[in-house]
Order: C-alpha cells, then sequence, then structure tokens
C-alpha cells in the first residue's frame, strides 16, 4: 500500500522547514507513548466514538494507555499535525505494537475476527 503523499520536491523551499517542524511536539509525545505501552489510544473530549473504544477495551480487559488532545472546541489544529503524520482522518487512532490499527469500527472488527490478540504478539 502506498499513500499519496505530496513529494519533497513539489515543495518550495523557503516552506520546508515550517512544514517539517509544525506541531512536532504532538507528534514526538504520541511517538513516546506508543514506544511506551502496547496499546494507545489518541483521542478528543466530547468526541463519542472515542469513548467507545475505550469502553470496548476496558470490557474485553486490555489496558491501554489514553491521551486525549482538547475537544471539538479547542485543539483542532494541533491534532490536524497528527492526521497528516498518520494519514489517519479521524479520532480515536489506536495504535497496538506500533502500529496504526484504525478507530473503533476496526478495533471492533478485530475482536469479532479473534485476531486483536494476534496484533499484540
Amino acid at each position: 500500500m502506498t499513500r499519496p503523499i505530496l513529494e519533497e520536491s513539489r515543495i518550495h523551499p523557503a516552506i520546508r522547514e515550517k512544514i517539517s517542524t509544525n506541531r512536532t511536539d504532538i507528534v514526538t509525545e504520541v511517538e513516546a507513548a506508543i514506544a511506551a505501552h502496547p496499546v494507545v489510544v489518541v483521542g478528543m473530549s466530547q468526541n463519542p466514538v472515542v469513548g467507545k473504544v475505550r469502553k470496548l477495551l476496558q470490557e474485553k480487559g486490555q489496558t491501554f494507555h489514553y491521551i486525549e488532545y482538547g475537544s471539538y472546541f479547542s485543539e483542532w489544529r494541533r491534532r490536524n499535525a497528527l492526521k497528516m503524520w498518520s494519514g489517519w482522518p479521524t479520532f480515536p487512532m489506536v495504535f497496538v505494537k506500533g502500529v496504526l490499527v484504525g478507530g473503533f469500527e476496526d478495533v471492533q472488527k478485530l475482536y469479532e475476527t479473534n485476531t486483536f490478540a494476534a496484533t499484540l504478539s
């Protein structure tokens, strides 16, 4: 699988640094969390789907690390850096063993197909 990413040669040199340093703090924080914890959920308050995936993981007895960035009314620019970094357009973002597995529906499918445990191996 390849996803379209604008080639660096198509970005004017005067703005490359601006792009490469845009909100790197949030990406670094998430990368540190996924390196330190087997399961990480990245979300935002007031988002019911984030609550659903957290509830599902809790019901399954799966421990996870949760990171929350703002709400519908705050920190959207900061969260946008995570979307650009991961290519995943929505929250939650669920990482298992450092791999982005998707959001609530994707985690639910992993449990329905009895493959969630394999992602932890």
